[in-house]
């Protein structure tokens, strides 16, 4: 590897254990050399395997038959035959004239949507958390009084049925939600309070149907977030609480949130 510097990349590969031998060996030298790196790493790598832990009973379950080989397979057949139609239309325009070559040309080079990283929802959370939290008179847009509204009104806003999560039994309960921008898309956030002084917030936003990902841990500050995308949808969880109260809510967001999507998949 020569001296080349160690980045957070190869810090993220060292806490998942997707590194070669040689790098590893770099990376145990810096982590060495760098005793607040280490103690981070270190913490990053009981975060992991709590999260192994904590989450093993997903392990256990059937592969949802959307995510099986031969559907996955499929959906990557359905969508490259309409990506020939296109391109065959697109060459048949091309063959008609010049102008309609160069026009079809344009469209053909239009980039493919960027998918939304978790990272970058969970970004937009904390800001979000940031500016409304502090809200006295208007910390929410429609209050918890008006629940059936509000999710009404943010699932059709995002396109997409929503649900406000239950915390009552982690100690939050809701006082509402609002919506938010987000890269010209909208976003939902709904807003709790454990009438201690600490507020909460779920955040959620759509990114691509074939996106996945597993918790992801961030902060900025006293601000923490736990995020995660599923069923196309980015969520994050933050709050001003130390990270095993905020991994149990969020742990408490998925599952309420992952058995309604299979009771929703049952009734089609």
């Amino acid at each position: 590897m020569g001296d080349r510097p160690i980045g957070e990349d190869d810090l993220q590969a060292y806490v998942d254990d997707r590194l070669t031998p040689d790098l590893r060996e770099s990376v145990e030298a810096f982590l060495e050399a760098n005793p607040d790196a280490a103690a981070r790493i270190q913490s990053d790598r009981a975060l992991r395997d709590d999260l192994r832990e904590r989450l093993a009973f997903k392990a256990q379950e059937p592969i949802p038959a959307r995510l099986r080989v031969a559907s996955v397979m499929g959906e990557r057949r359905q969508k490259m035959h309409c990506r020939l139609r296109a391109i065959a239309a697109a060459m048949a325009w091309l063959v008609i004239g010049g102008g309609a070559g160069w026009t079809a040309h344009a469209w053909l080079s239009v980039p493919q949507s960027v998918s939304v990283s978790a990272h970058t929802a969970a970004v937009d959370a904390m800001v979000a958390h940031r500016l409304f939290v502090p809200e006295v008179v208007h910390p929410v847009e429609v209050p918890a009084s008006q629940e059936a509204h509000l999710v009404q009104w943010l699932s059709r806003r995002l396109g997409v049925p929503l649900s406000a999560p239950d915390l009552s039994a982690q100690g939050f309960q809701l006082m509402g939600g609002r919506l938010l921008p987000a890269a010209g898309r909208p976003a939902a956030q709904f807003m709790y309070d454990d009438n201690r002084g600490t507020r909460l917030t779920v955040y959620v936003r759509p990114g691509r149907a074939d996106e996945r990902t597993a918790f992801r841990f961030e902060e900025q500050g006293e601000i923490a977030a736990f995020s995660w995308m599923d069923r196309g949808l980015s969520y994050v969880v933050t709050a001003k609480v130390d990270r095993a109260r905020l991994l149990g809510v969020a742990e408490a967001v998925y599952q309420q949130l992952d058995q309604e999507s299979a009771v929703r998949a049952k009734k089609l």
